[in-house]
């Protein structure tokens, strides 16, 4: 049996802030790979304002702690643990815990094709005095040295904390939650929803709020990176600076991402789980691509997206990419609380309708030969939502579900790639919500950059048609920069399109309260990203009573003045 290892057992423990400094200084050179990473541009901030920025955000995480190192490590760069760690898939009894070896992150990793035994425990307590599982895992070249450990055997509803060591070497400390028993009663689920962190656009400052939420689960819900090179005006430049098209790149970029302090922070302090979008990938692609992309060379790139997606994410081994395809629909269950079905809106959709941009309302939108989910998709969505017992029916995926027109060249005009271009499979999915009598449906949507509160019609086109569900749309966490409160777009659309009840463009995260008798949204933003230290507020709250679909009924009347009040 392996000697079991605790803080003090490795020399002398340095403070994360610290060693964030260390680490920084170690990595200055004139090769432009080996700039400071963490550093957003100097015209933008410096240095020492940025390490502050740092050391209080992370200093105060007290489940981050310290750092052991060996006595015996006398070049901090090769620290391998540069990205932090993480937990995610939360069941019952088990767990998924994340690392990757990088101690030259910026660089392809710095491993080469060593092969490298990562040990890992878990404990109930976070001086590790009550281990209750360890193991040891292989790091190999195949998977960028990340480690993926699938716990299990663990308690429900159940808190714990993790780290791994490799050498003489030991990581951040973790903390994570377990799911609670199937079927068990469950009086409260608080979490998260996510999405949409341009790094180039702004900083991650939201996390920094978000560590301090009492949650139990994180949902990101896509674009975790963009692929893009980094614009003119990017407040932080990105690696490798152009569109990233190999697994090289793609290793690189989300080596970039996932160094960012606040977001190891959120990542250390809460499992999360997560779905991809488009920008993992490519802009607005869909099924084998995007029209103007050439077939084969697009597969190509869609492989090697995935692959770097599974290597950065605390997903299960179910999730391997083979070649182009990765398992990422699921469900996960909360007691009898809460029903999670995650859903992938990219990988089985059929080409965009009309030219895939905003167009009048084309016969294409309607054609049930083209789909959004894929048959077989789509066929486990219906089962699950038809033999949940939960109280709450929640789907976690990535594009926009409610129909919105928008009046554009006089005309109106609807956005291919969101769910309107897709009409079919959402009357499909509406009307078996109907027919098999589905209570309490919410869908929680990323990628637009905005916060919206939508109510789902059986028929999108008649007002008086049946409120099947709502759906919450969360904004991004840095993506198109500081945004604003409010625009004459939302106005806009909103008189447009009566079932828009809520519309604000700045940045933040949504949190949710499922109860038994009700489910409530904070909306909560910063009024900037492109400087350190924005304040949050929780700028509207919305909830849903149990049995009755869309928003509650003082709700309902209100939220429109309440949206029109921001302007």
């Amino acid at each position: 049996m392996q000697e079991k290892w605790g803080i003090g057992n490795f020399g002398q423990p340095i403070d994360l802030p610290i060693f964030l400094f260390i680490y920084l200084s170690a990595m200055e050179s004139p090769s432009k790979l080996r700039q400071p990473h963490l550093l957003i541009s100097s015209e933008k901030i410096d240095r020492r304002t940025f390490l502050q920025k740092s050391a209080l955000s992370l200093s105060g995480v007290s489940l981050l702690g310290s750092l052991p190192f060996s006595s015996q490590a006398e070049d901090l760069n090769d620290y391998p643990f540069t990205l932090g760690v993480a937990s995610g898939e939360p069941l019952p009894d088990g767990i998924v815990l994340w690392t990757r070896l990088a101690p030259k992150p910026l660089e392809g990793g710095g491993l080469k094709d060593q092969e490298i035994e990562v040990y890992w425990e878990i404990a109930s307590d976070p001086e590790f005095s009550d281990i209750v599982q360890h193991g040891t895992e292989l790091a190999t070249k195949d998977f960028a040295h990340s480690v993926h450990v699938e716990v299990a055997g663990l308690s429900p509803s159940s808190y714990y904390y993790y780290r791994f060591k490799t050498g003489e070497v030991v990581s951040q400390t973790g903390k994570t939650k377990t799911a609670p028993a199937l079927g068990s009663d469950l009086a409260e689920l608080k979490f998260a929803i996510a999405s949409c962190q341009n790094y180039s656009a702004g900083l991650y400052t939201a996390y920094d709020h978000m560590v301090k939420e009492d949650l139990d689960v994180v949902f990101f819900l896509g674009d975790y990176i963009y692929e893009k090179a980094s614009g003119a005006n990017a407040l932080r430049k990105h690696l490798p600076d152009k569109e990233i098209r190999s697994l090289e790149d793609y290793r690189i970029r989300y080596a970039q991402y996932k160094s960012d302090p606040s977001l190891m922070a959120a990542h250390a302090a809460f499992p999360w789980i997560v779905v991809p979008d488009d920008h993992e990938v490519k802009n607005n692609w869909g099924g084998d691509g995007p029209p103007y992309d050439d077939n084969a060379s697009f597969l190509q790139r869609r492989s090697v997206a995935f692959q770097a997606y599974y290597e950065h994410m605390p997903l299960r081994k179910t999730s391997i990419p083979e070649g182009i395809a990765m398992r990422v629909y699921r469900k996960f269950s909360f007691g009898n609380l809460a029903e999670f079905s995650m859903l992938d809106t990219r990988q089985f959709r059929t080409d965009f309708a009309c030219s895939g941009n905003w167009e009048e309302n084309c016969a294409a939108r309607f054609d049930p030969g083209r789909t959004m989910l894929g048959e077989v998709q789509e066929n486990w969505l219906t089962e699950n939502l038809s033999q949940s017992a939960c109280t709450w029916n929640i789907l976690g995926q990535q594009v926009r579900m409610a129909q919105v027109g928008r009046k554009m060249d006089g005309t109106i005009k609807y956005a291919a790639d969101s769910w309107d271009g897709y009409a079919a499979t959402r009357n499909r999915l509406m009307s078996s919500i109907k027919d098999n009598q589905v209570k309490n449906l919410v869908v929680l949507t990323g990628d637009s950059h905005k916060n919206w509160v939508n109510e789902l019609r059986l028929n999108p086109d008649d007002p008086q048609s049946e409120v099947i569900g709502t759906e919450f749309m969360g904004t991004s966490i840095s993506s198109a920069g500081d945004g604003k409160e409010f625009s004459d777009i939302g106005l806009e659309l909103m008189e447009i399109n009566p079932d828009i009840k809520f519309y604000n463009e700045q940045r933040g995260y949504v949190v949710l309260v499922a109860k038994p008798d009700e489910l409530r949204a904070d909306f909560k933003v910063m009024p900037f990203v492109t400087l350190p230290d924005a304040p949050i507020h929780t700028i509207a709250s919305f909830i849903i009573a149990n049995g009755i679909a869309g928003l509650s009924p003082s709700n309902r009347d209100t939220a429109t003045t309440v949206a029109q009040a921001l302007v």
